[in-house]
Order: structure tokens, then sequence, then C-alpha cells
């Protein structure tokens, strides 16, 4: 698959793949190697900082259930909201995408003479920044072994992590639309080595 994008003598690595499937780490060695990475998590932080708008609009739309007594958001309680109903779910990214492509494209200019950045945006697919890469990477590893990880990472229950997974496409939607695809179901060193070898290709 080859996408478009405007910088197109630069290679823009979309790193994408399913919740706790290892996105992190492959980010992490990429950074290791001295290539620019750009994360869209951080941007959706930003976005929802007190302050911010939409920060002001999900406090006017859930009211001091989702605003903690020092004034941050409460990320738990918004939550428990958005992972049980679907439309709660996209009305919140709806309120933090247009930032997130914002701030990833005013880095992308920053970084114009980078040979390489590498842009971790776990909702690729989902919120529709493809037109931002010119290949996409996809971290998989088997659903059994994804939920163990976000079980024990972020404490949840069997229930609340797989609708946290089923929130997501499906990894094998995901891993269809890959250029490559990185299997982490083995060691750290077989993924890093499937890295360094991916990165070579030009």
């Amino acid at each position: 698959m080859l996408l478009k994008n405007p910088a197109r003598w630069q290679r823009v690595i979309g790193l994408t793949g399913g919740i706790a499937t290892g996105k992190s780490t492959v980010a992490e060695h990429l950074a290791s190697l001295d290539v620019p990475i750009l994360d869209a998590d951080i941007y959706a932080r930003q976005a929802v900082q007190p302050g911010a708008l939409a920060f002001k609009k999900i406090a006017q739309r859930y009211g001091s259930s989702v605003v903690s007594v020092t004034g941050q958001l409460n990320r738990q309680a918004l939550a428990e909201i958005i992972f049980s109903d679907r439309d709660e779910r996209l009305w919140l990214e709806a309120q933090i995408h247009p930032y997130v492509r914002d701030r990833l494209q005013a880095e992308q200019r920053a970084l114009a003479d980078a040979p390489v950045i590498v842009m971790v945006v776990p909702l690729l697919f989902e919120a529709q920044m493809t037109d931002l890469v010119t290949e996409i990477w996809v971290v998989a590893c088997p659903t059994d072994l994804q939920l163990q990880r976000l079980v024990r990472r972020d404490a949840l229950t069997l229930e609340q992590a797989k609708a946290r997974i089923e929130s997501q496409f499906p990894l094998a939607v995901k891993t269809a639309q890959a250029n490559l695809v990185l299997n982490n179901s083995s060691t750290p060193a077989a993924l890093c080595q499937q890295i360094e070898q991916a990165l070579s290709k030009t």
C-alpha cells in the first residue's frame, strides 16, 4: 500500500496496532535509533488539559463527575462512560482528533529535514489519519496475549479489557491494510530485529 503525503521525499511511518500490542515498545526502540517520534497520545492528553476547548466541552457535557477535586480530568470516570456507550466515545473522539491531527502536521513541518519520522497513532484507521503517512506499520499479537497484557498493565477486569479492545477496529482489519506487520508475540529481541530490518528498507 503506497499512501500519499505532501512531503513525498520524507518517509513517514504510521505506527499503530491494537491496544496493548506493544506500540510503545516499538516506539521506544525506534527512538533509541534516533528516529524522531510524534506521539498522538501526548497530543490527545494536551487536548483535554484544563482550559483547553475540548476539556470545557467535556465538562459541560458530563459535569463534575469527570472533573477531579483538583480541576483535572478524571480519566477513569470518563473511561467508564465512553467504553460503555459507543455514541459518547465517538463524540469525545470528535473533540480530540482534530487537535491531534493539527499537532501531528505541525510537528512534521518542524521536522521537514528528517529523512524518516514516525507518527505513533493508536487510532490511525479509526481517526482517518492514514493520509498523514507514507507507510503503515501495525504491531500485532494474539488476542489472548493482548488481553493478558491489558489486564495487567491497566489493572482492568477481563470485561473492561475486552470492551477497550472491541472499541477499536479489529486487529485483522488493521493488519490487512498494513505495509508491515510487526509480530510482538515472542521476545523483545525478536521484535527489535523486525524493527531494524524494516527500518533499513527504503
